[in-house]
């Protein structure tokens, strides 16, 4: 199978494309600088259709890591995986671009893998696998990801920024290159096989944005620690 993969999350967005039928799987790829997705995302892919030889209409599949990270880069990533979707008929697949960083991990069956990236304002993007499967991705402050990694005996902490890294150098985070649209083909080629494709019309960004409750929640806490009413 072909496949046009995209990731549009971080300082620099990537699209690729892959054929599938290839082993290992052949894949051609390019960056789209800074904040250039909007712009150059389309042409970018028509590029790599040529290059490869590969028509957009042989393609099987198209695969987004859709967040957590830019708010402007993931839904332009997202719009326009849509749009090829529905243009070319094929199936959508949403990837986390935290099980993307966690996979660098490989780690083993009994080892929790986490991933975290940073979300500003002392707080972490946190995502916990096992095995390869998830077990929470979340929003949390510095004190609470703290207590999710002491709470695994056997860890893989992944990280792809400095500012994570220094935040928790007790743990002796793994430090990788920061995931590109090529860095999801294996957990695509897995949805593959397992025939596991999202909905074109509800598919949404990964935000992990905080509930109303904790908000509120949050809000509350602090007018108590300030006397207020």
């Amino acid at each position: 199978m072909k496949l046009l993969l995209i990731d549009t999350c971080g300082t620099e967005g990537s699209v690729a494309i892959a054929d599938a039928g290839c082993d290992p799987a052949d894949t051609v790829s390019t960056t789209l600088p800074g904040r250039s997705a909007s712009e150059k995302l389309v042409a970018a892919v028509r590029e790599l259709a040529r290059e490869s030889g590969i028509e957009l209409r042989e393609l099987g599949a198209i695969a987004i890591v859709n967040g957590p990270g830019s708010f402007t880069g993931v839904r332009v990533g997202l719009s326009a995986a849509k749009g090829f979707c529905e243009a070319l008929n094929v199936p959508l697949i949403l990837i986390s671009r935290l099980a993307v960083l966690a996979s660098a991990s490989a780690a083993g069956p009994e080892t929790h893998a986490f991933a975290v990236l940073d979300a500003g304002r002392q707080e972490f993007y946190v995502g916990e696998y096992l095995g390869g499967a998830r077990l929470d991705e979340a929003l949390v402050p510095h004190d609470e990801l703290r207590s999710r990694i002491l709470r695994a005996a056997n860890r893989a902490l992944m990280v792809c920024e400095e500012s994570v890294a220094g935040a928790l150098s007790e743990f002796a985070p793994r430090m990788v290159a920061e995931p590109s649209a090529v860095s999801s083909l294996p957990l695509v080629l897995e949805r593959i096989r397992r025939s596991s494709f999202d909905d074109v019309v509800s598919a949404d960004a990964n935000y992990l944005r905080r509930t109303d409750l904790e908000i509120f929640a949050k809000v509350r806490a602090q007018a108590a620690l300030a006397g207020r009413p």
